[in-house]
């Protein structure tokens, strides 16, 4: 198993190329199969998981290949109505398969999902709304088994329960060939949702957007089109907090700051400076790092859950009983113990964890435990003092594409191991 070695302290300076969205690839790459025709996908991140995506759709026999950031679409058409558990297993965003493909094709089988540790996250969101739209559903032998009892699905006038960014994603594919207008409530509207609207809309969809309603004219069938991805906010974001961690100075290129608007607002007023170097580059610097006394984490637009972990580590030698609440799951404190490693004073209860500034931290053995959360043992890894490996680090490599690569440019003494 890989694992990375990092030399500290280290201040971060340079140039980092902020990669297409995971996020925003994902659904874009799987709604694909909602239509026909050849396209090219851009700017898609070479990550774990858009490799596994890409080989989830080879098994069911889509014509597909990925090379150089270019996921290619030569024919969409599936032919193995069954997604295996070999392959789902390793990615929750799997599950997002089942509305597209049980809008074009009268049966689908798929295995419930795997993925990381950070809470339940389970599929009622989606199973529910697909019920409404007419398609039977079963649950056996660890797979969801799915059956549309009529020509196209019905359209629906639905309100999600809670906001989920998945159950919109999947939802809104499959109504997009529903016969009729479905009006979709309570709907995530983060970037990557956005993306994946003007993606369809431009292969011929009728999706029209308004707060947090989704309105979705249904039409008879999509023709593929090329489309770049946006950039990763989420990468952008894990960067900053390095960089006003490590009272560092880079320039992020292909960075949008409008998908940041929220934390980037709190990011200035603990000192972080920003300036536009050109279209799409920006200058980040902070010389003096603030405290701040509270951040909740909420639904785009409000602070990301994904960027959380990455603030806790970025205020250990700062914070003075800063509190950091988690609102959207409810086990994403996985990394508290970790970081804990390198000598973080950190109380956590219930929802919230509790910052007290330290003087210093040092090198630690630690172990990454998901996606995003593993990018704040990096952060403390260029804070401590001596040596830092990180152990698992596929975690990184399923969310941040070279993230060494990049680091190493901006001056960092990181090693990558077996």
């Amino acid at each position: 198993m890989q694992k990375v070695i990092i030399e500290g302290p280290v201040t971060l300076k340079g140039e980092v190329n902020i990669s297409g969205s995971k996020n925003a690839s994902l659904p874009i790459m799987i709604s694909t199969a909602l239509s026909k025709g050849s396209c090219l996908i851009s700017n898609v991140p070479n990550l774990r998981d858009t490799r596994f995506l890409v080989s989830i759709l080879q098994d069911l026999g889509c014509k597909v290949d990925f090379q150089k950031n270019i996921f290619a679409v030569h024919n969409s058409s599936i032919k193995k109505k069954s997604a295996d558990y070999e392959y789902v297993r390793q990615m929750r965003a799997s599950i997002v398969l089942l509305g597209p493909v049980i809008a074009r094709y009268p049966k689908f089988k798929i295995a419930l999902p795997g993925g990381c540790s950070i809470g339940t996250r389970g599929i009622d969101l989606h199973l529910e709304a697909l019920k409404l739209m007419g398609v039977k559903i079963s649950i056996r032998g660890g797979y969801v088994i799915a059956e549309r009892k009529n020509k196209q699905l019905n359209a629906i006038n639905h309100k999600f329960p809670k906001i989920s960014v998945g159950a919109t994603q999947n939802i809104l594919m499959a109504a997009t060939l529903a016969n009729g207008k479905t009006v979709l409530k309570n709907c995530a509207i983060e970037p990557e949702v956005i993306d994946l609207i003007n993606f369809l809309n431009s292969c011929g969809a009728k999706i029209s957007i308004k707060n947090r309603i989704i309105t979705i004219l249904g039409v008879t069938e999509l023709e593929l089109q090329n489309h770049e991805v946006i950039p990763d906010r989420v990468e952008a974001g894990s960067y900053i907090l390095a960089v006003m961690a490590t009272k560092g100075k880079v320039i992020l290129k292909d960075f949008e700051p409008t998908h940041l608007e929220f934390p980037l607002n709190i990011y200035q007023s603990m000192g972080l400076k920003i300036k536009k170097v050109s279209n799409r580059s920006y200058e980040l610097s902070c010389r003096n790092l603030k405290t701040i006394k509270k951040i909740n984490t909420r639904e785009y637009p409000g602070y990301p859950t994904d960027l959380q972990a990455q603030i806790i580590a970025t205020l250990l030698k700062t914070g003075i009983k800063s509190r950091v609440t988690e609102n959207i799951f409810e086990n994403r404190f996985i990394h508290i113990p970790e970081l804990r490693r390198f000598g973080a004073d950190l109380k956590l209860k219930d929802k919230t964890v509790e910052i007290q500034k330290v003087s210093e931290l040092y090198g630690a053995e630690v172990m990454a435990t998901d996606i995003r959360a593993s990018f704040s043992l990096i952060i403390a890894a260029m804070m401590a003092k001596g040596t830092t490996t990180i152990d698992r680090i596929y975690h990184l490599d399923r969310g941040y594409e070279d993230f060494d690569l990049k680091l190493k440019k901006c001056g960092v003494n990181i090693k990558r191991k077996k």
